[in-house]
């Protein structure tokens, strides 16, 4: 079983570095992308996983291949799922102008969750596990994946955005959300 680190830990406030190109194929970026793609199967909520959520300190974020599957969220157990996306070096080169309020958590901040306001479509370019550069667009919760997954290499957790926007942090107890009164 892989760990995935959780709040408090210092490795989630630290900005991730850049995979030197010519590290993409290394073994040890190899088994990076290993571990992160295990640890994101061990969740069954899961839909992403950065690096430092793994505390590596690289530039790597991993999209679950069932968020990328034509019948999520309603996979039937048997259904082959898309393959993982990996983004190495991932940057947001376009985000929409339009916004919407999203509830999100996080598997580094087990059981919280709020409403963020992300952009409702972004662009990304990334390098992905054979070293090929790409550019990919998504919208709706792939956008928010984007967006969330970046905020962690740079070392931000939503957490942070849900305060920042004035919004009320909620925990999950007995399968029901309760406000929490003391925000984090």
């Amino acid at each position: 079983m892989i760990i995935i680190v959780q709040k408090g830990d210092p490795v989630l406030r630290k900005i991730a570095h850049d995979v030197p190109i010519e590290d993409i194929m290394s073994p040890k970026i190899k088994t990076i992308i290993k571990n992160m793609q295990k640890a994101l199967r061990e969740q069954e909520d899961g839909v992403a996983i950065a690096a430092p959520q793994v505390s590596e300190q690289f530039r790597i974020f991993v999209v679950s291949g069932k968020v990328l599957s034509k019948n999520f969220p309603d996979l039937e157990p048997d259904e082959v799922l898309a393959p993982d996306l990996v983004c190495i070096n991932p940057v947001i080169v376009r985000l929409s102008k339009d916004k919407k309020k999203m509830p999100e958590g996080c598997l580094s901040i087990r059981w919280l969750y709020g409403n963020v306001r992300r952009a409702t479509r972004a662009m990304i370019e990334a390098y992905d596990e054979q070293g090929n550069f790409f550019t990919r667009g998504g919208s709706g919760l792939l956008a928010q994946i984007f967006q969330h997954e970046i905020d962690h290499l740079e070392g931000d957790l939503f957490t942070q955005r849900v305060l920042e926007q004035g919004q009320a942090l909620y925990e999950e107890k007995e399968g029901d959300l309760v406000k929490i009164k003391d925000l984090i």
